[in-house]
């Protein structure tokens, strides 16, 4: 970090993230975007979500509240490759044109005619999991704290690909959304931002998935939950808010769902988890939710507990036309992230 560096003065102009001028070298957290969404059905405008976020960042006042000496620390952002990119906005219109069909019906009478679209959206995605798991390996092989900035939900699932095969006992996942993400194969994608934990639980060293803030599911969802046999646990958004009402505390809850997670814990906050006025242009926004401060309470929770936070991600930040708000919020989640881990 430079020596004349002023964490008091505005971002100067070609800074790093929240304005920092250290080197990749010199940080201890990196963050990797992920510019991918591929198959969102609703709003789409995630892949341009790192940038929103980076360019909130330049507004954020380095003095965190609770962790104040956090830029001393060094935060820096990688780059997504290009090429990927291009790959992604190639496939973009390819994964619209299978979506409009399944809403139009033609996908279910005339099936073959996607079969080959299907196919090259999946490779698109395996090709960047592949780029993503190596990118965390490096950074990681390098002592640095690895966290994901996406992008839709589907991103993270090369870094629990890695994880698996790194972590040497099991590890819990405290998921804040709205949505469950428990579909299987959701439009006929393999790849979902709507599977993603469908799929993250085909990995046998992911112990626990606790679930926060839920208050959009389907059946299917509903009864994986129910035969998981307790392997996920879901802290519903109604029943905290009745909880609430009825004289329990947001640190009774939190104390619970700190004690359903094991000494290891991966971080994975969907921007929608919080409510809709804090992110109005996400991908699917649903009314309720957590309040800002009731997040980083949840998470300065966790890191008070003494568990082990082994890596994190925060998804689905949509840049909105004419408005920086939800760049803003995503910046400051991204902060406390960072400073808990």
């Amino acid at each position: 970090m430079e020596k004349s560096f002023d964490p008091n003065a505005a971002a100067a102009l070609g800074s790093g993230i929240y304005g920092l001028p250290c080197t990749a070298e010199e940080a201890e957290i990196i963050i990797i975007p992920v510019e991918w969404e591929l198959t969102t059905s609703y709003n789409r405008g995630t892949v341009d979500g790192p940038s929103a976020v980076f360019d909130g960042s330049m507004q954020v006042d380095l003095c965190h509240h609770d962790y104040p000496d956090l830029w001393q620390r060094g935060i820096w952002m990688d780059e997504f490759p290009k090429e990927l990119r291009k790959l992604h906005d190639k496939l973009s219109p390819v994964s619209e044109e299978i979506i409009e069909a399944i809403e139009s019906g033609d996908a279910d009478e005339f099936p073959w005619k996607y079969e080959a679209k299907y196919k090259a959206i999946e490779d698109g995605f395996e090709k960047m999991f592949a780029w993503l798991r190596e990118r965390i390996e490096f950074w990681k092989k390098q002592g640095k704290k690895v966290g994901l900035l996406g992008g839709d939900h589907s991103t993270p699932l090369p870094y629990h690909q890695y994880l698996n095969n790194i972590v040497g006992v099991g590890y819990g996942i405290l998921h804040i959304d709205a949505h469950s993400d428990l579909r299987e194969r959701f439009e006929g994608f393999e790849y979902s931002h709507a599977s993603i934990f469908y799929n993250v639980l085909k990995l046998e060293k992911v112990e626990k998935l606790v679930q926060v803030a839920i208050r959009d599911y389907c059946h299917q969802e509903k009864q994986l939950i129910k035969n998981s046999n307790g392997r996920v646990k879901v802290f519903y958004d109604r029943d905290n808010r009745r909880r609430m009402y009825e004289g329990a505390t947001w640190k009774q809850i939190c104390d619970e769902i700190v004690k359903e997670l094991p000494e290891k814990v991966y971080i994975s906050v969907d921007i929608d988890g919080l409510d809709p006025k804090l992110c109005p242009n996400t991908g699917t926004p649903v009314p309720g939710g957590m309040e800002y401060e009731e997040l980083m309470y949840l998470l300065n929770r966790i890191k008070e507990s003494k568990k082990e936070i082994i890596g994190f991600d925060l998804c689905e930040v949509s840049p909105g036309e004419g408005t920086e708000w939800d760049g803003n919020v995503g910046a400051r989640v991204l902060y406390h992230l960072c400073g808990i881990i």
